[in-house]
């Protein structure tokens, strides 16, 4: 009888609420006027559970994220609602109260690792610096803490890796890192927000892992912002659907997905399921090659980032290359759009060897090979509009004045389906989709024949993403272009594919038509990558650990300490 009342007690305290959110409505500027983002959200947080927050570009998952810890980034502001944590309402406390909540009570974990470290900082003074804030323990005490927490992240070295800088480690391990600083000072929730979406798919599931046995065995309640339905149904209890600042459903992962009611969110499933985007093998021309790379190698130093690289483009193809981070994936287009002064090979252009350097390349073919790059947060100036991005090309390459201009960006707005008043608009004023259209209609402002598309679509949600693919594929179709595809998601290869290059530590490993790469991989490394997509399905994580497919991840930790 005591143990069952300790059982029963102990399954109550587990779904104890430990955030209360009611109500909320929160707004964001837009110039002088404040629009509504958060549209009187409601929902709970139990102790122990794992709340995923599922929606596209702009649905407010990440206003929802930070409200959890009374934080409204700048340029939005809590309007009205509550916000309750241990009995306390965050948007009524004090900046006092605040702080000591943020970061030692609730914990926030960011998208982008890279940016959110500071490069000039070794990690475990950054680590330390968070308890030491809090005043959880001394310096010593807290390199200690470091030190125990890399080695539960799994870490490699867990006495060194601390002592290195952030450039000094993959972006997979500065993740874990995030994490260890997350739980530096025993939080009872961690705010996850969209962690995996600049992952490569094997560490992607190393990481989900990571989470799942960090939430068990730590007894923290989480929540987990993604836009993809099927990372979260492999770590969340319980799912909230959001569209535009609105919930639109919420239930247990297994209801989402077995059976969704909302027209978004079986939308949302669908698009995850893959898109075929209308491959159509007869159009490409394979009389001779647009694009050849030879025996092609770039080093930084003593390490070398590509090794030996051959692929040929021809018209109208579209070519994928796809591999884990750090495989030489990005390294490789730069290369060839001439960026890169360390390159040694030969890059062949219409029959043509070209100065490996774009400052020695003629402007035709520099107007002929285009590069969209994965971030148009970056590739974008916040404070041009976009008639002024799409002005600059075509006023270098084709000297147009103000008249032809104005009614070239407009032809161009056209083609990537956005209104010709976004001309007017700043970058800051759009959607990340929107973004990456203006980015497409600036390469295509260009009037060129290859395109390098560098992870176009990895930060943007399954519905978002398949709008671009679709776009790419109808403006590959209308103007005859030919596509290299850098991506490390293997669904949005297959779907955009004619031939797929795998490449691992700067060495091409294997390549070939799409559908025999994926049906029927000769390379137990590719195997591996296309065991380590999530399925969307719930139990998938687990079966991943127990089935042949456990063989994959051994081969994955092999390959990593080969």
């Amino acid at each position: 009888m005591l143990r069952l009342a300790r059982a029963n007690l102990s399954r109550m305290a587990k779904m104890s609420v430990v955030l209360q959110i009611c109500d909320l409505v929160a707004e964001a500027s837009h110039g002088s006027e404040w629009n509504t983002i958060l549209h009187g959200v409601s929902l709970a947080i139990r102790r122990g559970e794992v709340l995923g927050l599922i929606g596209e570009s702009g649905s407010g998952k990440t206003t929802l994220g930070l409200a959890a810890m009374g934080y409204a980034k700048p340029g939005c502001r809590l309007v009205s609602g509550s916000v309750t944590f241990d009995g306390k309402d965050l948007l009524k406390a004090d900046a006092e109260e605040l702080r000591i909540i943020r970061g030692q009570k609730i914990s926030y974990v960011a998208q982008s690792a890279a940016a959110s470290f500071n490069p000039a900082h070794r990690i475990v003074d950054q680590f330390a610096e968070v308890a030491a804030e809090h005043g959880i323990v001394d310096e010593a005490n807290s390199h200690r803490r470091a030190k125990e927490l890399f080695r539960q992240l799994d870490l490699p070295d867990p006495e060194g890796i601390g002592f290195r800088y952030p450039h000094q480690i993959s972006g997979g391990q500065l993740q874990r890192c995030m994490v260890a600083m997350a739980m530096a000072c025993n939080p009872k929730i961690i705010v996850f927000d969209e962690p995996t979406t600049a992952l490569d798919v094997t560490t992607q599931v190393e990481f989900l892992h990571l989470v799942k046995r960090t939430i068990r065995d730590q007894g923290l309640a989480a929540i987990y912002i993604s836009h993809d339905l099927a990372v979260v149904a492999q770590v969340a209890d319980n799912v909230v659907i959001l569209r535009q600042g609105a919930i639109v459903e919420k239930g247990t992962k297994q209801q989402i997905i077995d059976a969704p009611e909302a027209e978004y969110t079986r939308r949302l499933i669908s698009a995850r399921a893959g898109v075929r985007v209308g491959i159509d093998s007869s159009s490409v021309d394979r009389s001779a090659a647009l694009l050849a790379v030879e025996d092609l190698s770039v080093s930084y130093g003593l390490v070398k980032a590509v090794a030996n690289a051959g692929i040929e483009v021809f018209p109208r193809e579209t070519v994928s290359i796809i591999g884990e981070s750090g495989s030489g994936k990005t390294t490789l287009a730069k290369a060839i759009v001439g960026l890169l002064s360390n390159v040694n090979g030969t890059i062949v252009y219409r029959g043509s060897i070209v100065p490996p350097l774009f400052r020695d390349r003629s402007k035709k073919l520099l107007q002929k090979v285009q590069l969209v790059s994965q971030s148009p947060d970056s590739a974008l100036n916040p404070r041009h509009t976009v008639g002024r991005v799409l002005a600059r090309p075509l006023s270098l390459y084709f000297g147009m004045r103000k008249g032809e201009r104005e009614a070239r960006i407009r032809e161009l707005l056209r083609m990537v389906e956005l209104p010709p008043n976004y001309a007017d608009r700043s970058s800051s004023k759009l959607s990340g989709g929107e973004k990456q259209r203006v980015c497409i209609a600036r390469a295509l402002a260009a009037v060129p024949e290859l395109v390098i598309c560098d992870e176009v679509t990895s930060a943007l949600d399954p519905l978002i993403a398949k709008d671009v693919l679709l776009l790419l594929r109808k403006l590959q179709n209308e103007l005859g272009l030919s596509l290299l595809f850098i991506t490390h998601d293997l669904v949005v290869a297959e779907a955009i594919s004619h031939r797929i290059v795998v490449m691992r530590r700067g060495q091409i490993v294997e390549q070939g038509n799409a559908s025999e790469v994926m049906a029927a991989p000769r390379e137990p490394y590719t195997q591996l990558l296309i065991d380590a997509v999530p399925q969307m399905d719930t139990s998938w994580l687990d079966r991943f650990s127990r089935s042949k497919t456990a063989e994959s991840r051994k081969l994955h930790l092999c390959l990593q300490s080969a």
